[in-house]
């Protein structure tokens, strides 16, 4: 944490200026945000910042190996496999922990995915953070590598659109205007003009796509999926015409195969200083502490089934052990001073898009605050100072 810029924004803080922050974000698009934004960004000094980056990389090279690729084979779950798979995903995700060693704050690894994150309302919401706090300097910002505003919105349109035209690329979700993270979409709509579909609402011919669109219909040729099938497994409801499995004429960003080839599951196989040992529920060693990690299902969203506090009587009850990890616990440092209250833990999202040629650029950043147990809204409920907020470095 850069102290100066830490002291300078709290003493400067007033409610006015987050509620300036609030309306600002709730009114950039047709949808507001149905979670909680925190007061503040997080200023990350140049060193954390350039560890961060590294661990973040060093994470991201390991899923370019024979060896992970080899793991991930078995990932997918029978009857789940969507045909024409990509080399690999258009989007990584890596989410680190701020702890304490003892010594100084590190990164440490907790999960990771092949999912698109809020790319576009991240976008959003630092151009938010600058009108509401203008005393934030103008050559801090969130993204890396130097990448600048235009080029932030080109390689997402690069990625997202390629060679088609915005009416033939949709956003697939279920029921998108009931998502809590519906202002994204709704800020993807604003920055790349393509459109939020329900998957309901697609119409199968042959091996197309289409959708209606501003009173007429129109051909799909890329999706970006937003569809979690964890999700999809829960709504009995949901009636389709078409299935992922089919043999469609459609480019999926990302292909559905890499939401469960790199997840979870890719935790056991990641060796790095900045990743706990984790490992599968039936592969658990006897002579490990049990006390020390955290069970979690292998594809689970937002932390759901999360259990911390885990014991050997549950493992032996667990049906299926080989679809749980165990992961050891790390301690989050509660390293933000707020304006009033206890300091903030907060947790560190790498954003990464990976184009059709090259390798995985770290694009962007996403940082959730918290003061609870854990990260989710259920241990932070009446709390202030957590949420969902992004993190500054020094250009």
């Amino acid at each position: 944490m850069h102290p100066e810029l830490r002291a300078k924004f709290n003493a400067d803080f007033t409610p006015e200026k987050y509620a300036a922050l609030l309306r600002c974000v709730n009114e950039a698009t047709r949808w507001p945000a149905d979670f909680r934004i925190a007061e503040t960004p997080i200023f990350l000094t140049r060193e954390f910042t350039n560890e961060a980056v590294y661990a973040a990389n060093e994470i991201a090279a390991q899923t370019q190996t024979p060896e992970f690729a080899m793991h991930a084979a078995s990932a997918v779950p029978s009857g789940l496999e969507v045909p024409n798979e990509s080399k690999h995903p258009e989007f990584l995700i890596v989410d680190l922990a701020v702890c304490d060693d003892g010594h100084r704050r590190v990164p440490r690894l907790i999960e990771m995915q092949a999912f698109p994150s809020l790319f576009a309302f991240q976008f959003l919401l630092l151009g938010c953070m600058r009108k509401a706090f203008p005393g934030i300097p103008p050559d801090w910002t969130s993204s890396f590598g130097g990448i600048r505003d235009e080029q932030y919105l080109e390689i997402l349109r690069r990625t997202i659109l390629g060679d088609s035209k915005p009416e033939n690329v949709i956003l697939l979700e279920i029921e998108p205007e009931k998502q809590k993270t519906r202002i994204d979409f709704a800020a993807t709509e604003l920055l790349l003009g393509i459109h939020s579909v329900c998957a309901t609402k697609i119409k199968k011919r042959g091996r197309q796509l289409f959708y209606d669109r501003e009173g007429g219909e129109a051909r799909v040729e890329r999706i970006y999926n937003r569809v979690i099938f964890d999700e999809l497994d829960r709504r009995p409801d949901i009636r389709l015409s078409f299935h992922f499995q089919d043999e469609l004429d459609v480019k999926w960003i990302s292909h559905p195969n890499w939401y469960f080839k790199i997840s979870k599951h890719s935790l056991p196989f990641i060796k790095s200083e900045y990743a706990s040992p984790a490992f599968f529920a039936n592969d658990f060693p006897a002579d490990e502490k049990i006390d020390n990690y955290v069970l979690k299902p292998l594809f689970s969203f937002a932390g759901l089934g999360v259990d911390m506090e885990p014991t050997r009587e549950k493992l032996d009850a667990l049906k299926n052990p080989q679809q749980w990890i165990l992961q050891r616990k790390v301690e989050y440092a509660a390293f933000v001073p707020t304006v009033h209250g206890p300091n903030s833990k907060a947790e560190l999202r790498m954003m990464f898009v990976w184009s059709e040629r090259g390798e995985p650029v770290l694009l962007n950043n996403l940082v959730r605050m918290s003061q609870g147990k854990m990260m989710g809204v259920d241990f932070n409920k009446d709390k202030t100072w957590v949420g969902s907020s992004i993190a500054l470095h020094e250009r």
